[in-house]
């Protein structure tokens, strides 16, 4: 049971979960130290425990701080750094108080001599080991008072400190466009290590997620302590090992080096969530971690199971018309698909990516009628009806952008750089942001749609609002005004839900999932590519919010050759979809397709509700009395994971019974053919 707790004397603040404990204290100078992040301690012992200052010489740097600020000896990166009206920079705290409130702490600070308060935020939940913190700065000036804006030069969420061994290792990701989450694992340095985005997104070269070990830790074992912002514009993790000994520091929040923006009177800025975990699980457990995080405390709809999505985009690309669309609808359903999804085309002068996008009609030549009949046909097919939208964009080839120029993101006497022939709306303006929502509120009402793609395929460039007097707000404004679109929409039509998208994967966070039902992590449809992606996508997020598409052999991005039932297997692993051209695909594809979906529909409260394990080129799932194990590319016996050794398992396929204790000494005989990429589902049940 997750509580917290507080000791008076010494000024402790212990917050408990199932496995693990978090400390604090306010020290004698009022600043908040770290005390204790790691296994489960009691009041008594986190009171007992020192904080560590670092002050080992007249040129150390203070260390181990919740909220490193500028001022003193404190030389390390800070994670609150501002600057008052006068010049003065940094911050002297005076602790105010705070509040316990269940599973919440709040501590109150300000600054002894400006008008800046600050609430550091804490949150815990009984059922989970994540340790969520955020942060509330308070002007405590009035407009009355004439007191100055506060200039924010950095406004991290947290700062987290890991206890110090002789290694330290980082787990992250690297990746590009239709390449995302590659997982790597390096040394950390004796310096600065910053992980960042600077393009507006999350972005596909990066996620907003940090794991730290000692170099000892692997997927079943060791301690593992892990961090992840929960926010999709530009970010930034710095992560610092000092030399002499102190905590291995990690502090992250909104935004990249070198913003500004102003803090007025009466105002207050909140800081997205930066969550923490220790595990002592390894890296699976870590992940497993996460993922029931996910469901229970930041999906919107974590218990349903995601539909099987039939995307007509490799199908048809630019051509979209009525009868194309009808003939591939009757083909998906015939499969067994679930949600027919139209893609990018069907809309205003949309023939290809150099106009229409802002003009959010039916193209009149192509749907003279509206979608309406198309949509009749998809639903009589007995689908539900989904559609492609990129609202944060616009062509300067659009009556949008004709009409209202300045709504883009721009700067005086700059170029407009066009990416993929687009501009970005600036959705930290609110005309713009109503615009967005009066639109798509018709268009889901019209046609009563039952799921939208939102996509956002273009980094920020001239990243500016000329005749705002403070601009620079954007770069974190638009990313809250991108949420307040979709949770209006979500307000507004419950029974909607939304597929995240941003070129693929590159706005895959915990800020978009919150709003959210699932991710399109890549454009990259690769069997072999989506392995590797998809394993990297897992170390945080679960299975139930990965899009994972069949396409076409060979592949479209890559032009690999891979085997049909390759391709539905590695799909299975998430949230099944099917995006190739069907009207291509043989009977026997199609038949073999139909059998497979089948076997999917079997098999997918178990993937996607269920435990998930990473094991040697395959994935294991576990629900209750039923495991379902994904396997690929091997001929060996496949040692399993998470099971009862006294238990027996029946093969739902063959019957053969397996005893536990085998399947996790031994393992699972696959005896895969010595094929092209061959591949299995295996089903168990626990008798």
């Amino acid at each position: 049971m997750s509580q917290v707790y507080f000791d008076e004397p010494s000024r402790t603040f212990l917050l408990t979960t199932p496995n693990s404990a978090y400390a604090l204290r306010i020290d004698a100078d009022d600043s908040p130290r770290h005390v204790h992040w790691g296994a489960p301690l009691t009041l008594d012992q986190a009171a007992a425990l020192p904080t560590h200052d670092g002050l080992t010489s007249s040129f150390a740097s203070t260390a181990g701080e919740e909220l490193t600020v500028e001022g003193g000896p404190r030389f390390g990166v800070p994670s609150l750094l501002v600057r008052y009206a006068d010049g003065t920079r940094g911050i002297e705290w005076a602790y105010e108080g705070h509040e316990i409130d269940g599973g919440h702490l709040h501590v109150r600070l300000r600054d002894r001599h400006y008008p800046l308060g600050c609430t550091l935020h804490y949150a815990v939940h009984p059922d989970s080991d994540i340790v969520e913190r955020s942060l509330t700065l308070r002007h405590l000036g009035t407009t009355e008072t004439a007191d100055e804006p506060i200039e924010i030069l950095r406004c991290d969420a947290a700062s987290w400190s890991v206890p110090a061994a002789s290694g330290v290792r980082l787990s992250h990701t690297v990746g590009e466009w239709s390449g995302e989450t590659q997982l790597r694992r390096t040394e950390a340095p004796y310096a600065e290590t910053l992980f960042t985005s600077r393009r507006g997104i999350s972005g596909h070269f990066g996620n907003p997620w940090l794991m730290v070990d000692a170099g000892d830790a692997d997927e079943d074992h060791g301690e593992v302590w892990s961090m992840v912002l929960a926010w999709s514009g530009s970010w930034r993790i710095t992560a610092q090992r000092d030399h002499a000994g102190g905590p291995f520091t990690v502090t992250g929040g909104a935004g990249h080096d070198g913003l500004t923006w102003r803090l007025k009177a009466g105002e207050s800025h909140r800081t997205p969530v930066f969550a923490g975990q220790f595990s002592h699980g390894g890296f699976g457990a870590t992940s497993r971690g996460w993922h029931r995080y996910t469901s229970a405390h930041v999906l919107p709809r974590p218990d349903e199971v995601r539909p099987v999505v039939y995307n007509s985009w490799e199908a048809t690309g630019w051509d979209v018309t009525l009868e194309g669309q009808r003939s591939l609808a009757e083909r998906a359903a015939d499969l067994g698909v679930e949600l027919f999804v139209v893609d990018d085309g069907w809309f205003g002068g949309r023939t290809s990516d150099r106009a229409g996008l802002g003009d959010w009609h039916p193209n009149p030549e192509r749907f003279p009628h509206g979608l309406g009949p198309l949509v009749n046909e998809i639903r009589r097919l007995g689908m539900r009806f989904g559609l492609w939208v990129e609202p944060e964009m616009t062509n300067p080839d659009s009556d949008l952008y004709r009409e209202h120029p300045e709504w883009v993101l721009h700067m005086p006497h700059r170029h407009r750089t066009e990416l993929r022939h687009q501009l970005v709306l600036n959705f930290a303006r609110t005309d713009v942001t109503e615009w967005a929502f009066k639109w798509l509120d018709r268009l889901v009402s019209t046609y009563a749609i039952d799921f939208l793609k939102w996509d956002m395929n273009r980094a920020f460039t001239e990243a500016g609002w000329p005749g705002h007097p403070d601009a620079e707000r954007l770069w974190t404004d638009h990313t809250r005004g991108v949420y307040s679109v979709l949770d209006r929409l979500r307000s507004a039509h419950p029974g909607l839900r939304i597929e995240g998208c941003a070129g693929g994967g590159g706005r895959a966070d915990l800020g978009m999932l919150a709003r959210t039902d699932q991710t399109w992590i890549s454009d990259n449809t690769d069997a072999d590519d989506r392995i590797v992606i998809q394993q990297g996508y897992s170390q945080v997020y679960p299975a139930r919010t990965m899009s994972t598409w069949v396409t076409d052999s060979p592949n479209p991005h890559t032009g690999r050759t891979t085997p049909l039932t390759y391709r539905f297997h590695v799909a299975m692993a998430g949230a099944l979809g099917i995006g190739g051209d069907l009207s291509r695909w043989t009977g026997a594809e199609l038949a073999e397709a139909r059998d497979l979906v089948a076997l999917y529909k079997e098999i997918r409260s178990v993937v996607q509700l269920g435990v998930q394990y990473r094991l040697a080129d395959a994935v294991q799932y576990r629900a209750g009395d039923r495991v379902v194990v994904i396997a690929w590319g091997q001929d060996r016996d496949l040692r399993l994971t998470g099971l009862s050794p006294a238990a027996v398992y029946v093969d739902e396929s063959t019957g053969a019974e397996h005893a536990g204790a085998n399947l996790l000494s031994h393992g699972l005989p696959l005896r895969l053919p010595r094929t092209d990429r061959p591949s299995t589902v295996i089903r168990l049940t626990r008798r």
